[in-house]
C-alpha cells in the first residue's frame, strides 16, 4: 500500500472543522486498505459527504457507498473499502428504528427525538436522519448502536415509548415538495436571495445569518452581504433548502432575474 499524500488531500479544506472531517476520512481510508475490510463513517452531513467525494475520489485504492436509509436522506454514512471488492455486498452500516409513543405529545418533533436519543448517551455522529411520524418518530442510526437503543430509549421527554427495529423500507418519508419561485433581486446578495426564496423580509433574514442559522452550500456564512451564484443551495435548519437553480440575466431596470426552488 503506497503512503498517501495526506497534506494534498487536505489541501483544498477550509477551517479546523473542515480539515478534521478530512483527516478522519484519509484515516478510515487508510486503515480499510491496511486491514483489507470495509469500514463506516461516522453519519456526514451534506458538507461533509462533499468533503469526502472530494478526498475519496483522490485515492484510487479505495471505493465507497453511502447509506442514509432512503433515497434522499440528508445524513448518510459511508462505507469505505478497497477498490477491488467494489462489486461485493456489504451488511449496510446503518439500522432503523421505529419509535412509538405510548400517549400524544402535542408539538413533539424532530428535537425531541434527538434530545431523548442523545440523553442516552449517544454522540450525534452515530444519529442519522429522524422522521415525525402519526405514532412518534422513526430513526436511522449506526446499526452498532441500535441494540443500545432498544434497551435504553424509554421516553421522549415524559413520555414512555416503544422502540422496534424495522427494515429500512419501512420509513415512513415524506413527499419531498417544490415551489418553484421566479423573480428578481437588486443583487446576489445572501440575504436578497435568501429572504426571496425563505420568503421572509431581509432585514429579519439580515438577523438570521448574523445569528449563524443559514447555510450556503451546507456551510454556516455570517456575512448578509456574501454573494451567492449558480446551483448554489441556502438552508436553515427546520425550514427546508433553497436551490438557486438559474440565473436569468438582467432586466432592463438592471435587476437579476432567478429561478429558484424551495424544498420543504
Amino acid at each position: 500500500m503506497r503512503t498517501m499524500d495526506r497534506e494534498r488531500l487536505l489541501l483544498h479544506l477550509q477551517g479546523a472543522e473542515e480539515r478534521a472531517i478530512g483527516a478522519r476520512l484519509v484515516d478510515l481510508a487508510e486503515r480499510a486498505l491496511r486491514d483489507d475490510r470495509p469500514l463506516a463513517s461516522d453519519f456526514l452531513d451534506p458538507l461533509g459527504q462533499k468533503i469526502a467525494q472530494s478526498i475519496l475520489g483522490s485515492i484510487p485504492e479505495v471505493s465507497y457507498r453511502a447509506y442514509g436509509g432512503y433515497p434522499k436522506a440528508e445524513r448518510r454514512r459511508l462505507l469505505i473499502f478497497p477498490e477491488y471488492d467494489s462489486h461485493e455486498e456489504f451488511d449496510e452500516p446503518i439500522a432503523a428504528l421505529d419509535l412509538t409513543l405510548e400517549s400524544k405529545f402535542d408539538g413533539a418533533g424532530h428535537r425531541d427525538c434527538l434530545g431523548a436519543i442523545l440523553g442516552t448517551g449517544l454522540e450525534r455522529d452515530k444519529v442519522g436522519d429522524i422522521i415525525v411520524t402519526s405514532r412518534g418518530f422513526q430513526a436511522v442510526v449506526a446499526v452498532e448502536v441500535a441494540d443500545f437503543l432498544l434497551t435504553h430509549l424509554t421516553h421522549v421527554g415524559k413520555i414512555p415509548v416503544t422502540v422496534e427495529r424495522i427494515d429500512p423500507e419501512r420509513l415512513e418519508v415524506p413527499p419531498e415538495r417544490v415551489k418553484e419561485i421566479r423573480a428578481t433581486v437588486a443583487s446576489l446578495r445572501l440575504d436578497a436571495v435568501a429572504s426571496l426564496g425563505f420568503g421572509v423580509s431581509r432585514t429579519r433574514m439580515a438577523r438570521e445569518i448574523k445569528g449563524e442559522r443559514v447555510k450556503l452550500n451546507w456551510k454556516t456564512v455570517r456575512d448578509p452581504a456574501h454573494s451567492v451564484a449558480q446551483g448554489d443551495t441556502l438552508s436553515i435548519r427546520g425550514r427546508g433548502r433553497v436551490v438557486v437553480e438559474e440565473v436569468q440575466g438582467t432586466t432592463r431596470k438592471g435587476r437579476i432575474s432567478l429561478l429558484l426552488k424551495r424544498y420543504v
